[in-house]
């Protein structure tokens, strides 16, 4: 099934947004509303000024903080895999600030002189160990709210310089002369890159690209439910157009509801639920961008969700064109695939597999450009088993580790999918041991079970936003030799960890004989930990992906065509890449079959010997030159059928059938 969108209304429709000064801002709001493409305007029509949601504020008891702050204790004390290595790195002290907020709301008169204190206090150090995974997530009615601008901002290199332009307006939004390519030049008085930077150092990213990236990405798009709304409650934007001319135009804060951010990961069973590794702000921006930006692509979300329930598809959960498209690109060196793939936040990894096979298949062969950016993450087997489709390699699995403690200990001796933990975390009481042993979150078999479909060489594109199970897949397929990274930042967003929900941890000790130690959280807070780090594998085998990230092999600085004429200086780059690597073709089509055997039709590139098996049995070995080959099997019952193509005497490519 695919993920609905949720959305719930503050207030029945926006009336009026009007400044502080008295002038109006004119239509642009209202006309934004008016004009929304009628797939979207529903969701959109709760919309307040910032100004008006003020109002709407959560009320916490001092017994609701007190419990708050002892959950997020035993979070970090008990749970949270990667504390050692954030006390160090980035010399804080996540569980001493928490007994100074408990001792400042014990003692009211202390500093906490309001709920909204309380929040960004506690948010500040959920923050302070810069963990995208490791979030206090507000309570009602924050969590079901986005705050917004209504353009998104991008950067470009020009000159030496980075440079800052309004990529997309929402439509319906009208505010001549502002539109889509103007120039920031400073945002509410500061120059632009110095406000990025100051939006980025809120955020919890855990290198200097990551901060960077991060504060740009939540310029214009704020989920309220991992930080609180802006201090401002409109921006004085200083712009320049195309003539040169320089203007200014201030746009008030809007606020609607929007509620996806867990849909998907309330729908999982635990087992599944446990796999999870999401960017849960990058997430909601990215999907809250298509209310704004992209509501062709929602209309089409909703009319695939109407053709599930009237069962006018099949079964096998379609997947939309907002999770995963390709078509082919032109460049200088020759003509290749390219594939974006925004998510993995997919409940059915067989499908989105099934769906990357289709398209891969139907597109040029040469080469393949996979475009990962701004990819939160999602479920962890859905990134590391979509790998082996592009090499005749066997995927290794990464590693993930718990922190070895008591309750740690506890919760895996309860869930029959963590069984296998267990002997070590046992064996650190005598050992001394800060980590438990490293196993695998995707089964081997899993991660290996279709084989390669895409012979061509590959060029991944990253940047600092790629993060969780995107970052995982960028480490596997750099530690598999797959191909090569072209990184429009200098590195991934670093996020390294299997992510668990508090409600997860209290659904795997509900019924514990001894009691369990997470309690409810008020006011429909939440909180989500890093549980178990990630290691690479291959040459890297052993280190932790959080903070260190995945560093391309090729960088590429955004120019302003990139950002305004569809990628194609950063696909041009991509192309003399892949221009350079090496060609494989491995195709292979039935010509006869008897109860006898199969007449194979073998067409070839880049191979020059074919290893046969037959029923996962060898049965020769035969060597070849580039072009079309006739292969005969004489063989009865050839169930499944695998060949394996070498180049002096290196394993290139292979081909599974079933027959």
């Amino acid at each position: 099934m695919v993920a609905a969108t949720r959305l719930r209304q503050l207030t029945p429709s926006l009336q009026a947004v009007t400044l502080r000064n008295g002038h109006s801002q004119g239509d642009g709001p209202l006309t934004l509303l008016a004009n929304a493409h009628p797939a979207v305007r529903e969701a959109l029509a709760g919309t307040v000024t910032l100004t008006q949601f003020r109002k709407h504020g959560s009320v916490l008891s001092r017994g609701d903080k007190l419990r708050l702050i002892e959950q997020a204790q035993t979070l970090f004390e008990q749970n949270y895999v990667h504390l050692p290595l954030k006390e160090k790195m980035h010399a804080v002290n996540p569980r001493q600030r928490l007994l100074l907020l408990e001792h400042q709301v014990r003692n009211e008169a202390h500093g906490i002189s309001s709920d909204l204190e309380f929040h960004r206090q506690i948010t500040e150090i959920f923050m302070s160990v810069r963990d995208l995974h490791t979030n206090y997530i507000l309570p009602t009615p924050f969590s079901q709210m986005v705050a917004f601008l209504p353009f998104l901002v991008e950067s470009y290199h020009a000159g030496g310089a980075r440079c800052y332009l309004v990529s997309h307006v929402a439509n319906g939004y009208q505010q001549t002369p502002f539109g889509r390519g103007v120039d920031l030049l400073n945002w509410n008085g500061v120059p632009i890159e110095r406000a990025v930077e100051i939006n980025g150092n809120r955020y919890a990213g855990s290198n200097l690209d990551a901060r960077r990236a991060r504060g740009l990405a939540t310029m214009t798009q704020r989920p309220l439910l991992l930080s609180l709304p802006p201090d401002e409650d409109w921006v004085q934007i200083g712009y320049r157009t195309e003539d040169g001319a320089e203007h200014e135009l201030r746009i008030p804060w809007l606020v609607t509801s929007y509620s996806q951010a867990q849909a998907l990961m309330g729908e999982l069973d635990a087992s599944y639920a446990a796999a999870v590794g999401l960017d849960l702000e990058i997430d909601t921006v990215n999907q809250f961008k298509k209310l704004l930006f992209a509501p062709l692509a929602v209309a089409a979300e909703q009319q695939l969700e109407r053709n599930l329930a009237r069962g006018t598809v099949g079964n096998n959960s379609p997947v939309p064109s907002s999770v995963i498209d390709g078509w082919p690109v032109d460049t200088a060196t020759g003509r290749y695939a390219y594939i974006r793939l925004r998510t993995f936040s997919i409940e059915n990894v067989d499908a989105l597999l099934a769906r990357f096979i289709e398209l891969v298949e139907s597109l040029p062969q040469d080469g393949l450009i996979l475009d990962v950016r701004d990819n939160g993450g999602g479920i962890i087997m859905a990134g590391e088993r979509l790998l082996q489709l592009l090499t005749p390699h066997r995927i290794e699995p990464a590693r993930f580790q718990f922190i070895n403690t008591p309750l740690n200990l506890r919760i895996c001796k309860r869930q029959f999918f963590l069984q296998q933990w267990v002997e070590s975390i046992e064996e650190s009481v005598r050992t001394g041991a800060v980590y438990s042993a490293g196993f695998p979150i995707t089964p081997p078999e899993d991660a290996n079970d279709v084989g390669q479909h895409y012979h061509g060489p590959v060029v991944l594109i990253t940047n600092a936003i790629c993060y969780s199970t995107t970052d995982i897949f960028a480490a596997g397929f750099q530690d598999h030799e797959i191909g090569r990274i072209l990184g429009v930042d200098g590195n991934t967003g670093a996020g390294g960890a299997n992510v668990w929900t508090h409600e997860l941890l209290r659904q795997f000790l509900g019924n514990d004989e001894e009691g369990s130690p997470y309690l409810s959280l008020p006011n429909n807070a939440s909180m989500r930990v890093s549980v178990r780090r990630t290691l690479r594998v291959g040459k890297r085998a052993g280190t932790p992906v959080e903070d260190l990230g995945v560093i391309p092999d090729h960088l590429h600085e955004l120019t302003r065509n990139d950002l305004l004429t569809g990628n194609v200086d950063l696909i041009e780059h991509a192309g003399e890449l892949l221009g350079s690597m090496r060609q494989r073709q491995l195709q292979v089509s039935v010509q006869t079959q008897s109860a006898d055997g199969v007449v194979f039709n073998v067409s070839t590139l880049g191979i020059d010997r074919l290893d046969i098996y037959v029923n996962e049995r060898p049965q020769g070995t035969i060597d070849l030159s580039d072009g079309e080959t006739e292969l005969s099997l004489s063989t009865t019952n050839p169930h499944f059928v695998e060949l394996q193509g070498f180049e002096s005497g290196l394993l290139v490519a292979a081909r599974r059938m079933q027959l």
